[in-house]
């Protein structure tokens, strides 16, 4: 017998991958199970709750995919068995077309995946290969997202059970708390691992070029267009896609996003057909998108297709006890093999200060420590953080911070307004000086309505 026959990866060379199906309706039984047997694995079945139960109690599966409604429960309750039991056993569901709130539901137990009737065999097989390739056991990923605060852990906690699933994920929190890296480590521990993650930012893609941008173009679509080209999705396809700032999509591209969320093709600008593409979908924003739902500038079906699982990532200041130890962490990466050490009055003052730009102002801030430092010892001094230098953001006062949409448009466009000063409305120059792409300023700038002295939009300079 072949490796192909034996099993669908390395896990499973050295036996067959074996599958418990569990529905009522013979015809589907028949059909899943003779599509899982041409992919080399063999089948049990079930045609119920309590048959499916005393299965999983009996033998050792590497798959269990059954379906919601069975004669004497639902599907979730084996979901639930199977989480609760502390089973090995991916598990997937079977739902009615639409109905996502089991779906979600299912994911919510523990359910790593679903699919919808009728039964897509293309999808039924992307699925199978995902959940034999998972990791045997939960990693502890997040090794990168320091401290022992409880908030801290409790997020690498979420990020490994979450890991193994592959339900879309939303990854909520401030500017610079680190939800970029929390996707990364979920994909690192997930079984798209060695799969590409293409992390896409909403807000740094003009309007009129999003579609083309996600969805690719055919050639002669538009002037320009000297050839086909794919899109995010299809670059993603197998792996992940990663939407970061999801709140700044306009609510035209909203609508083209989740229709390819939910049927899982796209189609090219200027293509008459469509293409299958699979991927899991992670996204993120320092906004509050149910607040974005109430005040109808996101769309609430989208809301719910991503924050299926939702992971709030902690504000450096909520992890207090904990930043000195950060710091001192960031300063042994930056600082090579030069002796240089933090002084007792340094860790203090860092962990006095609140930190507005959360970890990623942190890092400024020992890496312009470390220039300034003299005799290898970093000072309170060398940190810079004197209460009149600290953002607008710390100073003000509380009852400016709600609501935080727009608290926080205000704090970036104050950011923005200050680097446009002192680089005389030179967007490039401001652009480098706040870390963004010249694009990404522009796009800011517009949404947030800035314009030059003279009331026109700024120039490039």
């Amino acid at each position: 017998m072949t490796d192909k026959n034996r099993g669908m990866t390395d896990r499973y060379r050295e036996k067959v991958a074996i599958v418990l199906l569990v529905d009522d309706e013979p015809d589907i039984l028949e059909l899943l199970e003779l599509a899982l047997r041409k992919m080399g694995l063999e089948v049990d079945k079930a045609g119920n709750v309590r048959e499916a139960l005393t299965m999983l109690a009996a033998r050792r599966y590497d798959l269990c995919l059954t379906d919601m409604r069975l004669p004497d429960g639902d599907g979730l309750q084996v979901v639930q068995h199977i989480a609760q039991s502390n089973l090995d056993v991916p598990v997937a569901v079977i739902t009615a077309h639409g109905n996502m709130e089991n779906a979600v539901a299912a994911l919510k137990s523990g359910a790593f995946d679903y699919l919808s009737k009728p039964v897509s065999l293309d999808q039924l097989r992307a699925l199978v290969k995902s959940a034999l390739n998972l990791p045997p056991v939960a990693l502890q990923p997040g090794k990168a997202l320091l401290g022992t605060a409880p908030a801290m852990q409790k997020v690498r906690d979420l990020i490994a059970r979450v890991a193994r699933s592959q339900a879309p994920v939303h990854i909520s929190g401030e500017s610079g708390s680190g939800k970029e890296l929390a996707a990364r480590l979920i994909v690192q521990s997930g079984a798209r691992r060695d799969q590409a993650m293409v992390a896409v930012n909403c807000g740094a893609i003009p309007e009129n070029l999003m579609e083309s941008e996600f969805f690719g173009y055919k050639k002669g679509a538009f002037t320009g267009a000297d050839k086909d080209r794919d899109g995010f999705f299809q670059a993603a396809h197998g792996g992940t896609l990663f939407l970061d700032e999801v709140a700044d999509l306009p609510l035209t591209m909203q609508v083209k996003l989740l229709r390819a969320i939910q049927e899982k093709r796209v189609r090219k600008v200027g293509a008459t057909g469509e293409e299958v593409v699979d991927m899991r979908i992670i996204s993120a924003t320092h906004n509050d998108l149910a607040e974005r739902v109430k005040q109808g500038k996101f769309r609430q079906d989208l809301y719910y297709r991503l924050n299926v699982i939702q992971i709030q990532m902690p504000a450096l200041r909520e992890l207090r006890e904990d930043i000195a130890f950060i710091a001192q962490q960031t300063l042994e990466r930056l600082r090579g093999d030069a002796p240089v050490y933090l002084s007792e009055e340094a860790k203090l003052a860092l962990q006095g200060y609140d930190f507005p730009g959360n970890v990623r102002e942190l890092e400024n801030v020992i890496e312009r420590a470390l220039a300034l430092c003299s005799n290898n010892a970093i000072t309170e001094q060398d940190l810079q953080l004197s209460p009149a230098e600290r953002p607008h953001s710390e100073r003000a006062t509380p009852g400016d911070k709600y609501p935080l949409p727009d608290y926080l448009d205000r704090v970036e466009k104050q950011a923005l307004l200050d680097a446009l000063q002192q680089t005389g409305f030179n967007r490039t120059a401001a652009a480098k000086l706040l870390g963004l792409t010249f694009r990404t300023m522009r796009y800011r700038m517009e949404r947030l309505g800035i314009k030059d002295p003279h009331g026109q939009d700024a120039d490039e300079g």
